[in-house]
């Protein structure tokens, strides 16, 4: 068989591409600390491969969620917490101002220092995020939630939407608790309905009010209570009547401290009321904070011989209970909160686990061998060399060296 120069030139040129496009490659992987860089190279490790890193992005972004959900429930642990500060702070001087010996003048001063509460709660209610949004205002984060109107009542002007954030593929966690949740929503201590004292020399009050049969039930009902003595002797009478004035049920007698049972209610005051007490039930099924708050400024406000009636020795003991419902509600939403930041410390060891697990089957994958691949690139070094050294030959040989 007879080779022509063209020949083996041919071959020596392809052979010495071969073997620069060879180092070419082991200088890709040591330049990039990897041993898989496309699918050419391991088409079954590099679809692996992409798994594991799809992974750690997720695991990636769920870190950024953790992390901007962690400082939203924190910053609301932190305002309940506050709240909680300010609403121990008005119990404290509302028992302070149930003081017979206090002059009108002590108990303005007193009022005052409560009006100041109402604007700290106000103020902890009207927090504002990193960003800029409003906490408590639902889905409205642009929208100040909470107003202070003239008479010291307070206005929502929010939502009840929860924001929520992935913080794993299948978990979610709230960044906001809506305003009328935290602060408008504390439950009524005597139950479903608020008492509205007409006459009440006798200090009568309710101590219980709940729908015992929905069913049975009128939603949206009043009800008043009138206490009497037709017969004159000395034996109490009570009718309960409707919106309508329609009689529902007529104890007699009726003796004090006795449960009343009708249309689906359950209802029991406290004390010995005298014939002429009236008294009517509303339905409220819920105390706001900010209620509370107000009714105690009012109460200490009060001037005159107000201050020693029955009536007001009732009210004290009803704002009074309002205020621990108002201190009850408050730390289980903190506590929520709570839940919600062991929840997210949770997720967050998870996914540094996970992270752990997935980095190293992906480095086992695809992190280079240096070592081995030194050697390899060496020895691709060497071949190059001697390819261009017999190329170089080649060029130089001539039928003259041999003449």
């Amino acid at each position: 068989m007879r080779v022509s120069t063209n020949q083996m030139f041919t071959t020596s040129r392809n052979y010495m591409s071969r073997n620069e496009s060879d180092l070419n490659q082991q200088v890709g992987y040591l330049s990039s600390g990897k041993k898989v860089l496309t699918a050419k190279d391991d088409a079954v490790s590099y679809g692996t491969l992409t798994g594991y890193k799809d992974e750690l992005a997720n695991i990636q972004q769920f870190r950024r969620n953790i992390v901007q959900a962690e400082n939203r429930n924190t910053l609301i642990e932190g305002s309940f917490s506050s709240a909680q500060n300010v609403l121990n702070s008005v119990k404290t001087t509302f028992i302070q101002a149930n003081n017979g010996s206090m002059s009108d003048d002590d108990r303005a001063a007193l009022a005052e220092q409560l009006k100041q509460n109402l604007q700290e709660m106000l103020d902890i209610a009207n927090a504002r995020d990193e960003t800029g949004g409003y906490v408590f205002g639902g889905y409205q984060i642009d929208k100040q939630p909470f107003l202070l109107q003239p008479d010291n009542s307070v206005v929502y002007q929010g939502d009840n939407g929860t924001r929520e954030l992935k913080i794993s593929k299948s978990v979610e966690v709230p960044l906001n608790q809506p305003g009328d949740d935290a602060f408008l929503k504390a439950a009524n201590p005597i139950g479903d309905f608020v008492g509205v004292y007409n006459t009440n020399v006798s200090g009568m009050s309710v101590n219980r009010a709940i729908i015992q049969d929905r069913g049975a039930y009128v939603d949206g009902a009043n009800y008043t209570f009138d206490f009497t003595d037709t017969n004159g002797d000395g034996n109490l009478e009570l009718t309960v009547t409707d919106n309508t004035a329609t009689n529902l049920i007529t104890v007699d007698p009726y003796v004090p401290g006795q449960t009343i049972a009708f249309n689906g209610m359950e209802v029991n005051i406290d004390g010995t009321p005298l014939p002429g007490g009236q008294l009517e039930l509303a339905p409220q099924e819920n105390v706001s904070v900010f209620e509370a708050i107000k009714d105690a400024i009012d109460w200490v406000s009060r001037t005159g011989n107000v201050t020693g009636t029955a009536q007001h020795g009732v009210d004290y003991g009803h704002i009074l209970s309002n205020i621990n419902a108002s201190l009850n509600h408050i730390s289980t939403r903190q506590g929520d909160a709570g839940i919600n930041l062991q929840l997210i410390k949770s997720q967050e060891n998870f996914h540094a686990d996970n992270e752990l697990l997935m980095e190293q089957g992906r480095s086992v994958i695809e992190d280079l061998d240096f070592a081995t691949a030194v050697t390899q690139f060496e020895q691709s070094k060497v071949a190059l060399q001697a390819a261009q050294q017999t190329y170089a030959q080649l060029q130089n040989l001539s039928l003259f060296n041999y003449i």
